[in-house]
């Protein structure tokens, strides 16, 4: 696969694991790291604790810095574009300004999110519906010629299962071959960018770890993440302190960072190019000891 180049970085594929860090500006993030509240204001959103985080991220080895506005833990409640951006814009723009040398992901599938998002200084789209919850967000995307992770989803918010302590977690869609399916869905989303005309090698995919997958999907989609890789495309994986994890260790959201670390690792091993995490420290450590191993 082709280097792709974003603002004056170049990401070399297979040459080692990008880390993308996670700032949740929401009050209802499942991991409990949300930065509202108490560090949020009606004047500069979630910029107030958020630029704190996401300095202390890249020094900890963040490559990218992912703001989403809406949590998407099972059994969360949708927020409307102007309060998304509300949330967001204030802290990318903060971002932008005081870090111009780190590239930003916005965490949205929502088209007029994504646009103003770009304008405040975001260079990537991270849609967790692959451009299919908002027609219009594949325009957007070829407009500004960002790229785009598309990742799989099957969520469906009735199928949702509820523990204390371990949080929510999918019940799972019906799946008659759980990888062969994933693969076919991933790649009619890349047909919709690339009719929008989003380039092929501005592309990403996500398989969608933790979203509408069981326990045992998910793992098994960890495992086999070298299948998704052979489409062809970079491969984002996010499983930092879902409750697949949870559930595995029957622990709660605060305690997974060692159950993150194993996916990780694996899923490096199984050819992921970027690891999406709230614990930057720990997994660029794993990362970069991963990849003397195995690259």
């Amino acid at each position: 696969m082709k280097p792709l180049k974003i603002a004056n970085q170049t990401l070399a594929w297979g040459k080692r694991t990008y880390i993308m860090g996670i700032l949740n500006a929401t009050p209802d993030s499942f991991s409990g790291d949300g930065l509202l509240p108490p560090m949020f204001s009606e004047k500069t959103g979630g910029a107030r604790g958020g630029l704190a985080q996401a300095k202390s991220f890249v020094e900890a080895g963040a490559d990218i810095l992912d703001v989403g506005g809406e949590s998407t833990r099972p059994g969360s409640e949708p927020v409307n574009a102007d309060e998304e951006n509300r949330r967001v814009i204030p802290l990318i723009r903060a971002i932008a300004e005081e870090m111009p040398e780190t590239l930003i992901s916005v965490d949205t599938y929502k088209a007029s999110v994504a646009e103003a998002a770009l304008n405040a200084g975001a260079h990537i789209v991270n849609d967790v519906w692959g451009l299919r919850a908002d027609p219009e967000l594949a325009s957007v995307v070829a407009k500004f010629g960002c790229p785009v992770i598309l990742m799989h989803n099957r969520s469906n918010p009735a199928s949702v299962e509820v523990r204390d302590q371990l949080g929510n977690a999918y019940i799972g869609a019906k799946y008659e071959n759980l990888l062969e399916e994933v693969k076919a869905e991933l790649l009619e989303s890349v047909q919709i960018a690339e009719q929008a005309g989003v380039k092929r090698e501005a592309i990403i995919l996500d398989p969608g770890i933790g979203f509408g997958k069981t326990i045992e999907q998910n793992l098994a989609l960890n495992n086999r993440l070298d299948e998704i890789r052979a489409l062809g495309f970079p491969l984002l994986l996010g499983p930092s302190r879902k409750s697949f994890i949870g559930y595995t260790l029957d622990l709660p959201a605060d305690e997974r960072v060692e159950g993150t670390a194993a996916s990780v690792a694996v899923g490096i091993a199984r050819g992921a190019d970027i690891i999406r995490v709230h614990d930057v420290k720990e997994m660029t450590r794993i990362a970069r000891m991963t990849d003397a191993i195995v690259r």
